[in-house]
């Protein structure tokens, strides 16, 4: 058995009410969040320092809300939601400062997927049952799938998100899971790639990319489509906007921005579930280990030509899904350097091609002759790699 904090996402069915409190709570949370970026960018320009977010949060309280009558509206949510997204904006400054990320962003009214966080005030907070959830200020909210979340283990936080006119809970379990050790196939490889998702080195037909099938294009193409009709949608609003005095209503923009909105919905719910298939099927055949390399999905993004393909690819998602599922199977997770020349070598010999370029889909060895995908060559070099970490 092993203690693990389980994450369930699923989506709810609040009433009016419930919905209008969600919505003010988001909009309250991303106005502070914005607000705290800001106050720091102002207060570094004139006196070079930065303000942590435990101080903003009292600054904000004790001073400028009492200062400010009209701002009062910020404490007509929870008070620890608020916090939250300070703390939040906090770690983004944090990430900055580290050089893990860029220089933190204002959160968008029309980002498709915003959500808020609701801690656990009080013991009967988070009360789970089949068909429904008592979330902290909400009350009981009911379960569109009903019996999916565990009702008899300890829930320690959750979140309430908005997507695409849908809303959805997400909730973090404390619950013993029974980790699985019937192991007995060697260890493989997995090469993951732009033309096929992932190759692995025990599996012969490699899993195809999900990007390529007719469903995907289909949806992309409408997605293009309700794109340029809602970008239309603006320039007519500009035209009106000098016209009338800066007066004309957004009418139906919003509407096309929910419809844009779903149809990426659609396509990243499509790649998840893809990503998460595959690597189902491959913690089934129960290898001893399973060894990845460390790509650097960063520095891949900067090709123009690629990086609309890589981040389709979604290898983020399908790398912590096999870390879980790892961990869960007993299945050792190796991790090997991104230096280390997978593609080069050949699995046969051990030579190491420095000529090979990434439009050789061919492996052919100039030392025994041995002639492989490239991409099948490298699977089996990182099943075979000594030098690795353990994830």
């Amino acid at each position: 058995m092993k203690r693990l904090l389980k994450a369930y996402k699923t989506e709810i069915n609040p009433t009016d009410k419930q919905k209008q409190k969600i919505r003010q709570t988001i909009g309250v949370c991303r106005f502070v969040y914005n607000f705290y970026i800001s106050h720091n960018k102002e207060v570094y320009e004139k006196e070079k320092r930065f303000v942590s977010g435990m101080d903003f949060s009292k600054w904000l309280n004790n001073d400028f809300i009492s200062n400010n009558p009209e701002y009062k509206w910020i404490k007509d949510v929870g008070s620890k939601a608020v916090k939250q997204s300070i703390m939040n904006a906090e770690q983004a400054f944090k990430r900055f400062f580290k050089g893990q990320s860029k220089f933190p962003h204002f959160k968008k009214k029309k980002n498709q997927d915003v959500k808020t966080y609701f801690p656990k005030n009080n013991k009967t907070d988070w009360t789970v049952e089949r068909h429904r959830i008592k979330i902290p200020t909400l009350g009981f909210v009911q379960l569109k799938e009903k019996g999916y979340i565990p009702t008899n283990k300890k829930v320690t936080s959750g979140t309430i998100s908005y997507k695409a006119g849908r809303y959805y809970v997400s909730v973090l379990v404390d619950e013993d899971i029974k980790v699985l050790n019937n192991n007995t196939n060697e260890g493989i490889g997995i090469d993951l790639g732009v033309k096929d998702l992932a190759i692995v080195s025990n599996i012969d037909k490699p899993f195809k990319n999900i990007n390529k099938t007719k469903k995907t294009k289909k949806l992309e193409k409408k997605l293009k489509r309700e794109q340029r009709k809602l970008s239309r949608k603006y320039e007519s609003l500009k035209i009106r906007n000098k016209k009338e005095g800066g007066n004309a209503t957004r009418q139906n923009i919003q509407k096309q921005v929910v419809k844009v909105q779903k149809l990426h919905s659609t396509l990243t719910n499509i790649r998840d579930n893809y990503a998460n298939q595959v690597v189902n099927e491959i913690v089934k055949t129960k290898p001893s280990y399973i060894t990845i390399e460390d790509l650097n999905v960063s520095g891949m993004m900067k090709n123009k030509h690629l990086a609309r393909a890589i981040a389709q690819q979604k290898f983020y998602q399908f790398k912590t899904r096999l870390q879980s599922k790892c961990v869960l199977n007993g299945i050792e997770l190796r991790i090997v350097d991104r230096f280390y020349p997978s593609s080069k070598m050949c699995s046969e010999c051990g030579a190491i091609d420095k000529t090979l370029n990434l439009s050789d889909r061919t492996y052919i060895c100039k030392e025994c002759g041995c002639v492989i995908d490239r991409d099948k060559n490298a699977a089996i070099n990182l099943a075979n790699a000594k030098t690795y970490k353990i994830a």
